[in-house]
């Protein structure tokens, strides 16, 4: 009986597996990765959040035009407004920002002020007043509020 012989070599056993120069290189390239990867991250979250507290000042500003129509003043308007419009995000997820409401010494203004619950160094505290006008407590106006 004839027997087949494999045209292939046996492998030597020191050529099964990776090097540790070969870990090495994958390591530092997923460190190269990431270190480019979370700081885009991180700045995508602070933007959807900070999205979400301009959304929900808009909505407390009209709770508090509706308010002043009722009344002809925001007098105890800073007590009155509703829990669900204090703490951000309004459906009870994680509390991102905190709402705070400040009547103006006339009773007919107020600014409303949004401050994140983690820190957020490029806009900070954002800001809404009776009139419209928006502000941010360290960024400027243009790149904070979208």
């Amino acid at each position: 009986m004839f027997r087949l012989r494999s045209c292939a070599a046996p492998r030597p056993e020191s050529s099964r597996g990776f090097t540790l120069v070969e870990v090495m290189i994958v390591v530092a390239i997923l460190g190269v990765l990431a270190a480019f990867a979370y700081p885009a991250y991180t700045d995508h979250v602070a933007r959807g959040r900070r999205a979400g507290a301009q959304a929900g000042l808009m909505e407390a500003a009209q709770w508090l035009q509706r308010y002043y129509a009722a009344r002809n003043t925001y007098k105890d308007a800073d007590t009155a407004l509703p829990d669900s419009y204090k703490t951000l995000p309004k459906d009870g997820g994680t509390k991102t920002y905190t709402v705070d409401v400040v009547v103006g010494d006339d009773e007919r203004s107020y600014t409303l002020s949004a401050s994140p619950v983690t820190a957020d160094p490029k806009c900070g505290k954002l800001t809404l007043n009776d009139l419209g006008q928006k502000g941010s407590e360290v960024g400027t106006v243009a790149s904070c509020w979208r």
